[in-house]
């Protein structure tokens, strides 16, 4: 009996070290199968406008998990984790209907009636408007772009020149419906971005255009330091520094920096792997382009590199929902691929490009709108009329889209913009904050309004800086008040 009672015992714990062992291996498996899943909802999450079973970005995830296991091989410390990415096709649409820095070029010589260029420079621009939609430039219009576009904004301040860039990026891309020039980069490639930044890596836009139109289109979409953006650049100078030389030269509390008319640098080609070098100081491991311009700077990534390193080029074959072209595309893939690149396809790999509500519309207003016969007549300078000293001038600027009613900016960056246009037009401000509201359709709308009051000013000078907060807050109007008043400076009656 006590025989048996043991046998039984025996058998008891041993079933019992059975069952455990299975119930251990079964939570093993649901819990790598849920570990896997989980896994995949990530990367879904995290790539949500890429089609999962995209070979590139396929490649990319195990480059990135192999080279930041530390268990692995080809482990690379987060120090020297550089990705270089080119900006213009590559982060961002260039066929609206060229690149933006033409398209700023082109606004500045043929539209802004603010500046009187010479007629080679209207030259320069009627020829860029014509070859433009076709990009059938000359071979040598790269350079020759540069030396005109350091001319045409010479003398700008830095804030000028954004202020110039912001508002047109504020218009509506042509080609497009339901986006904005400040709106024409890839949402794919901004999550490929966000992915390496969250796995160690120091991201670097390398681009052709001017550093400061890279800066501003930038910013707000990619959290990019300016640091981490290198371009073609102009030499700068203080603003009253004249032919002094910077080695003689003190600057002031009257001087601010502005643009010259001299080019240092285009940053295309083997000039991208110079900069790289002087700039970032190490070779990157990973590089993103798009074309011939970038060649030289993936080949600076994967060629003699002490890590394993990888690089990418994108085709522009979408001529569905972009200006693509198939079997451009197809020749270009073939190309990059037997350069050892790894190949992002526009149509293939991207289940959106701008997002669902962009639509491509075929038609481009582009020529039409740089017309000879559109293009206003610099007046000739008028007499200067006079302020009228007994006349306080309020404006009453909205903040919110005149189409969506909904704000432009947040009320800060409303404020320092408004700032900042005041400082420019005027030399100072006095400004107060008000919230108004109304109902239309039986929907109440909310808008944060900014007041301003100006003296000591003509109307001509109220009406120039009213264009500007039109453009850059996307108004239709600005409410002006021309009020008479009574000013006087009182100090003490007993000085």
């Amino acid at each position: 009996m006590k025989k048996t009672e043991k046998n039984k015992k025996d058998w008891s714990v041993t079933t019992m070290k059975k069952i455990l062992c299975l119930l251990m291996t079964l939570l093993m498996i649901v819990s790598t199968a849920a570990f896997a899943e989980n896994a995949e909802n990530d990367a879904d999450q995290l790539f949500s406008q890429w089609n999962a079973d995209a070979p590139a970005l396929k490649a990319l995830i195990e480059y990135v998990e192999a080279v930041t296991d530390e268990a692995s091989p080809d482990y690379i410390p987060p120090a020297d984790r550089i990705a270089t990415f080119d900006m213009d096709g590559t982060l961002m649409g260039e066929l609206a209907p060229t690149y933006l820095e033409v398209m700023l070029l082109t606004e500045r010589i043929l539209a802004d009636t603010s500046w009187q260029p010479d007629e080679e420079m209207l030259e320069f621009g009627r020829m860029t408007r014509d070859h433009a939609p076709d990009k059938s430039f000359p071979a040598d219009y790269d350079y020759a772009f540069s030396i005109h576009q350091a001319k045409a904004f010479a003398g700008m301040t830095l804030t000028e020149y954004a202020d110039f860039i912001t508002r047109f990026l504020v218009r509506e891309a042509d080609g497009f419906e339901g986006m904005t020039y400040a709106n024409i980069y890839y949402l794919p490639m901004a999550e490929v971005v966000e992915y390496l930044q969250e796995n160690g890596f120091k991201c670097y836009v390398v681009s052709g255009s001017d550093r400061f139109i890279v800066r501003t289109f930038i910013e707000g979409i990619l959290d990019i330091p300016y640091e981490n953006i290198i371009g073609s650049d102009t030499a700068l100078e203080a603003k009253n520094q004249g032919d002094t030389d910077g080695m003689e030269y003190v600057l002031t509390g009257d001087d601010v920096l502005v643009r010259t008319d001299r080019l240092i640098i285009k940053d295309l080609k083997m000039n991208k792997v110079l900069q790289i070098a002087q700039e970032i100081g190490k070779q990157p491991v990973l590089s993103f382009g798009n074309s011939s311009g970038d060649v030289s700077m993936n080949n600076y990534a994967l060629l003699n590199n002490r890590y394993r390193s990888a690089a990418f080029q994108l085709i522009a074959d979408d001529d569905v929902r972009d200006y693509g072209n198939p079997e451009k595309g197809q020749q270009l893939r073939e190309q990059w691929e037997g350069m050892g690149y790894h190949v992002i396809s526009m149509r293939d790999d991207w289940k959106t490009i701008y997002g669902e509500d962009v639509i491509k519309t075929g038609e481009f207003h582009w020529l039409e709108d740089y017309a000879d016969d559109r293009i206003p007549a610099v007046p000739a300078p008028a007499a200067e009329e006079e302020a009228k000293p007994d006349v306080q001038y309020v404006l009453y600027l909205g903040t919110n889209d005149k189409d969506t009613n909904t704000p432009v900016f947040t009320e800060a960056e409303a404020l320092d913009k408004l700032k900042d246009i005041l400082i420019r037009h005027f030399g100072g401000y006095t400004i107060q904050e008000a919230h108004g509201g109304w109902i239309d359709d039986d929907k109440e709308y909310q808008e944060y309004t900014l007041v301003i009051y100006l003296s000591d000013t003509t109307i001509d000078k109220i009406h120039a800086v009213a264009d500007e907060m039109i453009e850059v807050f996307h108004q239709s109007s600005v409410l002006i008040q021309e009020n008479p008043t009574k000013t006087e400076f009182y100090s003490s009656a007993n000085p």
